[in-house]
C-alpha cells in the first residue's frame, strides 16, 4: 500500500512541469501527507478544456457514499481490480489523475520493531502517482486515490505493495479517458525503477503531527538498496 507519501514541490513548479492551469489557490508542502489531507493533482477539466493542477482530498468517495468519512479507507486502489471494483471502476473509466509526489514511505517490520524507509528518485526528481478522482457532494468535494502495484526489484524488500508510478510518455494516454486496462496499468521495469533509491529515515514520520524536511534525514549513516 502506500499511506505516507511527501510532496513539496510549489504550484508554479508543479504548473510548469506537468503543463497544467492552476486553480489550486496555494499548496502546503507536505513532507508527511497522511490519509484525508488535501493533496495536489493533475486531471483534464472539461471547463478549461485543459490539464489543471487542482487539489483532492486524500481518499476516495464515491459518489453515492452517504458521507466523507470512509475515505479513509480508500486511499489506494490495487491496479489488479481498478478497474472492475464498484467503488472505483467509474473513476478508472473516466476520471484519472496523477498524483506529483516527491516519494512514498514503509515500514519494514522485524519482530516487535519496524524501520521507516523513504522510496524517491535517486535524482531528486518528481513522481507522477497514476491517480483516480471522484466529486461528492452538493458542494462537489474533490476526492481521490492512488492506484498501488505489487512492488518489484529492491522495492519488494520493504513491501510487497508501490504506487503506481508512470513516467512522462504515459500522461497524455492515462489522462484521456478510456483506453484498454491492460495497457494502462503496465507498472514500470525493474531497470525503470532501479533510479528510486531506498533509504532508512527516523520514526518521526510515523506521527501525522510531525511535517517538515527532518522527516527525511536518515537516522544514521544512509544504507540504499
Amino acid at each position: 500500500m502506500c499511506g505516507r507519501y511527501a510532496t513539496t514541490r510549489s504550484e508554479a513548479d508543479l504548473s510548469d512541469l506537468f503543463d497544467a492551469v492552476d486553480v489550486t489557490e496555494g499548496l502546503t508542502p507536505s513532507w508527511n501527507v497522511a490519509p484525508t489531507d488535501p493533496v495536489p493533482l493533475v486531471r483534464i477539466s472539461q471547463r478549461h478544456d485543459a490539464r489543471v493542477l487542482d487539489t483532492a482530498r486524500w481518499g476516495l468517495v464515491p459518489p453515492w457514499a452517504g458521507d466523507l468519512r470512509g475515505g479513509a479507507r480508500m486511499i489506494n486502489a490495487r491496479s489488479e481490480t481498478v478497474s472492475t471494483s464498484p467503488a472505483f471502476a467509474p473513476s478508472f473509466a473516466r476520471r484519472r489523475c496523477l498524483i506529483p509526489a516527491d516519494g512514498w514511505f514503509e515500514w519494514l517490520r522485524s519482530g516487535k520493531d519496524k524501520q521507516a524507509y523513504y522510496m524517491t528518485p535517486a535524482g531528486g526528481g518528481p513522481l507522477a502517482f497514476a491517480g483516480i478522482w471522484s466529486a461528492w457532494g452538493p458542494e462537489s468535494v474533490l476526492t481521490c486515490s492512488v492506484l498501488t502495484t505489487a512492488a518489484i526489484g529492491g522495492l519488494a524488500r520493504v513491501h510487497d505493495r508501490m504506487p503506481l508510478i508512470l513516467p512522462r510518455e504515459r500522461w497524455p494516454e492515462w489522462l484521456a479517458g478510456g483506453g484498454d486496462p491492460g495497457a494502462l496499468l503496465q507498472p514500470m521495469t525493474e531497470r525503470e525503477l532501479a533510479a528510486i533509491e531506498v533509504r532508512p529515515v527516523g520514526p518521526a514520520v510515523g506521527n501525522v503531527r510531525n511535517n517538515g524536511p527532518e522527516l527525511l534525514d536518515p537516522p544514521t549513516a544512509s544504507t540504499l538498496f
